[in-house]
């Protein structure tokens, strides 16, 4: 346990999943210092299962600890809050409640003889009570966080994680300073949580976010690899934090605009590669003329199909569309920003004029 009053660790009481399960609601799943990782797939999470159920060691997780006194933290007046663990516990809560059954390939490990693959903890309750009892009596290893400062939490994110695989995103989430917090309310705006249509598995929404604020913040199109990203993160905090705010205020306008131009889990968004560019693109056009662009973008990408099966069109728009195409293939890239923006606003100014492309 760390001396410094500030900040301890300690293990916190041995309760069973039980336990745990009919007090979730004094749990806070998602902290503002909540990670946004991986989307667990059901296998992961039969797997997790599987593990308690044979005996295997299942990781340490850890609470922010509320339960010793009022903390600027608790935002929700809970009495914890996942700081690492939140999948495991998802997974574990979604068994519970019917919403998970065990994978159809699962062994028994104590006697192979016993089938309980497939089964819900009802069915298991039923056929075999002695296995539903040992999952349900299960005790996590769940390590208490005191603590009212932010750093600390970001730092034991940090150290948590060193030698797990995380993405840029999920790292840059952990950092102090002023962007972390606004990527986080730029990714959770109605744009991205319901007319995207990629999964955000590592963070990739934040990603975006991060790209957005780059241009916003460089006041033109920029590099977007992780280093850059990384770079205005971290030197944010040494910079009047009104830059950002301002950034932030000109990004929820344009993102409320495109709300209403895509469509709910919009196919033109499948892939998060192109939305950066189609933000500025948006950005950039006047008000009465940022309606049409989705109509627009339907046509382009047809065209851009019909130029890869060498279908016959004019050979200005042809060689645009080969320049747009190879610049998908870098489109972290300056120069591919540049060039894809120019060619959908030289286009998008054509077709409004005689809503075709030819």
């Amino acid at each position: 346990m760390s001396s410094n009053s500030q900040f301890r660790i300690q293990e916190l009481d041995r309760r069973t999943l039980s336990w745990w399960r009919t007090r979730r609601d004094r749990i806070d799943m998602n902290p503002p210092y909540q990670r946004k990782g991986r989307r667990w797939a059901k296998s992961d999470k039969q797997y997790l299962i599987d593990s308690i159920i044979n005996g295997f060691d299942v990781p340490k997780l850890y609470f922010s600890d509320f339960t010793w006194g009022p903390s600027a933290l608790n935002s929700n007046s809970s009495a914890y809050a996942v700081i690492d663990g939140k999948q495991r516990l998802e997974a574990i809560f979604e068994f519970f409640d019917g919403k998970l059954a065990l994978s159809n390939d699962l062994i028994y490990i104590p006697d192979p003889t016993v089938k309980i693959s497939g089964l819900t903890l009802d069915e298991l309750r039923h056929r075999h009570p002695n296995i539903a009892e040992d999952f349900e009596n299960f005790n996590p290893i769940i390590m208490g966080v005191v603590t009212s400062e932010k750093r600390f939490i970001e730092e034991l994110f940090v150290r948590l994680n060193k030698n797990r695989p995380l993405s840029g995103a999920e790292v840059r989430n952990a950092m102090p300073g002023p962007l972390p917090e606004l990527f986080r309310q730029v990714a959770n705006h109605e744009f991205f949580v319901f007319h995207s249509k990629f999964p955000d598995g590592s963070g990739q929404i934040l990603n975006l976010a991060a790209k957005i604020f780059l241009f916003e913040i460089s006041d033109g199109l920029d590099n977007t690899k992780k280093a850059a990203l990384d770079r205005l993160t971290t030197n944010a905090p040494k910079q009047n934090e009104t830059i950002f705010q301002t950034a932030s205020k000109r990004i929820i306008q344009v993102l409320d605009d495109m709300a209403e131009i895509f469509v709910f889990g919009d196919q033109l968004l499948s892939t998060e590669g192109p939305i950066p560019v189609y933000y500025w693109l948006v950005r950039n056009l006047e008000s009465d003329m940022r309606w049409g662009v989705r109509d627009f973008l339907i046509e382009f990408s047809s065209k851009l199909m019909q130029s890869k099966l060498g279908m016959d069109l004019s050979q200005d728009l042809l060689t645009d569309l080969q320049a747009y195409d190879a610049a998908l293939r870098s489109v972290n890239d300056k120069s591919s920003h540049e060039s894809r923006y120019a060619i959908l606003l030289k286009w998008f100014r054509i077709w409004n004029a005689d809503t075709t492309l030819s």
